[in-house]
């Protein structure tokens, strides 16, 4: 099983999560919101096979830590993976906006000059704003939007620039989420969870509990869990290739 945007050192317990995950053998895309964060789970992770640690500068923490987006662009050659990036356009981080931009032009830029990168990518009460970034920076790399939640159109939009999704329980437990999920092309569709803060009852989601997206995308797509482990399996497997 594939969790492709999991806030892994944001855990309780990081170390014990990690643990089970080198037994599971799940594909893990740990993001980060820092790029010093980026630093302190790189070297958690060390050599876990199948965990990928992504750099990230989380729009949300922006108004605060815009001068990190220095160090995040220097450590763009040491990483394939970006994220989690993007503007927040919702009513507590609406105020920092253009300063959300500022960063994201930069680290676009940034991604462009390294030849392109894979980038897990926030756009709540943004996705215009980001999309039309993202048409600004057309040799960034392969942009993933996570937990996409804009417009119909908007997502026509994104998915003629050459956009990716990735979609945990959350958004399939709303009738807009399935909705948009039915839209999205199959062959650029991934798993997350965003755990932990993401919850089930007994505590925050893990890796393993995409299976509960696989069995959402199975209803809204009309096919089996299984088939739909294949598809996503198969578009990982495309995503990496693109990046090599």
């Amino acid at each position: 099983m594939i969790d492709f945007h999991c806030h892994l050192d944001l855990y309780p317990e990081p170390a014990s999560l990690l643990a089970r995950l080198r037994a599971s053998g799940h594909y893990v895309l740990a993001v980060t919101t820092t790029p010093r964060a980026w630093e302190g789970t790189r070297a958690l992770v060390g050599d876990a096979p199948r965990v990928r640690v992504a750099l990230g500068l989380h729009p949300e923490l922006v108004a605060q830590r815009h001068g990190e987006v220095e160090l995040l662009c220097s450590l763009l050659e040491e990483t394939r993976y970006v994220g989690e990036i993007g503007l927040d356009g919702s009513p507590p981080h609406r105020a920092s906006i253009e300063r959300q931009r500022d960063v994201l032009r930069r680290i676009l830029t940034g991604c462009s000059l390294k030849g392109g990168r894979v980038l897990s990518i926030h756009s709540r009460g943004a996705a215009s704003a980001v999309l039309d970034e993202l048409e600004a920076h057309p040799g960034c790399g392969t942009p993933v939007l996570h937990w996409f939640s804009g417009t119909e159109r908007e997502l026509a939009r994104a998915i003629d620039l050459g956009c990716w999704f990735s979609v945990g329980p959350p958004m399939l437990s709303t009738a807009k989420g399935r909705k948009l999920v039915t839209r999205m092309p199959r062959e650029r569709v991934l798993t997350e969870t965003d755990g932990p803060f993401t919850r089930r009852d007994d505590g925050p989601l893990e890796p393993c509990d995409v299976a509960w997206a696989l069995d959402g995308l199975a209803e809204a797509w009309g096919v089996s869990a299984a088939d739909v482990g294949k598809t996503i399996a198969a578009n990982l497997r495309t995503l990496v290739a693109r990046q090599t």
